[in-house]
């Protein structure tokens, strides 16, 4: 038999001379170890981002049967082969077919990278109590946050309580509500929650969901707002930017609100239901965008199924991006300070050039 040379060529072996020894393996014998997927809940954002990586290509060499038995989904968004290039700012998607505890850990790794992202996310309406918070939360619909905070400064100012509100004028509170747009709904809603909180839970905002969806005006989403922000207790809230996010991340296919809240609700613990809710909805006005979502300045790209349906230039994509990061006023007038902290900037009162 002969040996093969360093080139490549093939030698005839010659008795007088000691044949090449042959080398070592120098593949590695570290296996990649299947971990609780409920164990990456407990990791902190990005603060573990090189031993990340260096797992993610450890999983790469694993066996296809390894991975399907539960390997982390973020380590086949990484590149098979490391010598193969990726796309500039993001790695491969996520595969089609998903195993359960492969969405569990997904999911909850988009949040944590989100929560690195906006560590300071907050509710984006102007609120000093339950009652403002339950009023502004029912005039934001089909309306901007920003439009609405603009606007609620004049009504509290003239109706500070729920009883005062339930006995305004109603032309007068319409003139105060026209900004919003659908005014004279909102009007209607927002007298009539007044009338119904000075009448069956004198005059305070209920702490319940069940109480808080028998006011006009309030549903789930509103009730899950005031519950997560003004009461501490954990709550979902499924927008119109919640429910185009997590089907673009394919956490779910449902349509309907009350079952994308329970689809989602299942992949994370309760206790993370409102600031999850917060991550989504800021990820979605600021980066995330309907129309031309910024993909190349995306934080979340290489975990993201729907990577390239927006802008993928990264300098194109940051032109895109819409509050502070993009260097424009937040949404609120009197935000957190944390968010001013943070370098946000307070959004310009009503009719503010």
């Amino acid at each position: 038999m002969g040996e093969h040379g360093s080139d490549g060529s093939r030698e005839t072996a010659k008795p007088t001379k000691k044949a090449p020894v042959k080398k070592k393996s120098t593949a590695s014998t570290t296996g990649s170890a299947t971990s609780d997927p409920m164990s990456a809940s407990t990791s902190n954002g990005n603060s573990n981002h090189t031993s990340d990586a260096a797992s993610d290509a450890a999983s790469s060499a694993a066996s296809s049967a390894s991975r399907a038995a539960g390997a982390d989904p973020a380590d086949s968004a990484k590149p098979a082969r490391p010598s193969k290039p990726a796309a500039a700012g993001r790695t491969t998607k996520p595969p089609e077919a998903e195993s359960r505890i492969a969405l569990v850990r997904r999911a909850r790794r988009i949040n944590r990278e989100l929560a690195e992202v906006f560590p300071y996310a907050h509710p984006e309406l102007d609120f000093e109590n339950p009652f403002q918070l339950v009023v502004a939360t029912v005039l934001s619909a089909q309306t901007t946050d920003l439009r609405v905070n603009q606007t609620t400064p004049a009504l509290f100012a003239k109706y500070p309580t729920p009883e005062d509100l339930a006995a305004a004028n109603p032309e007068e509170v319409e003139e105060i509500l026209r900004p919003t747009g659908f005014f004279r709904a909102k009007t209607k809603s927002v007298i009539g929650l007044s009338k119904a909180l000075t009448e069956d839970f004198g005059g305070e905002v209920p702490g319940r969901l069940e109480d808080l969806v028998t006011l006009p005006g309030v549903g789930r989403k509103t009730a899950f707002v005031v519950l997560g922000n003004a009461f501490g207790r954990p709550g979902i809230t499924v927008d119109t930017h919640f429910q185009r996010l997590v089907r673009r991340w394919k956490w779910t296919g449902e349509t309907d609100p009350d079952k994308i809240e329970a689809a989602v609700g299942a992949l994370f613990p309760k206790s993370e239901w409102t600031d999850l809710s917060h991550h989504v909805i800021w990820h979605g006005r600021r980066i995330c965008h309907a129309r031309k979502p910024a993909c190349g300045a995306c934080p979340v790209a290489p975990l993201c199924p729907a990577y390239g349906e927006g802008e993928t230039d990264p300098d194109k994509a940051r032109k895109l991006l819409k509050y502070e990061k993009g260097g424009f006023p937040g949404q609120r007038l009197n935000p957190p300070q944390a968010y001013l902290d943070a370098g946000g900037r307070p959004a310009p009162p009503l009719g503010a050039g």
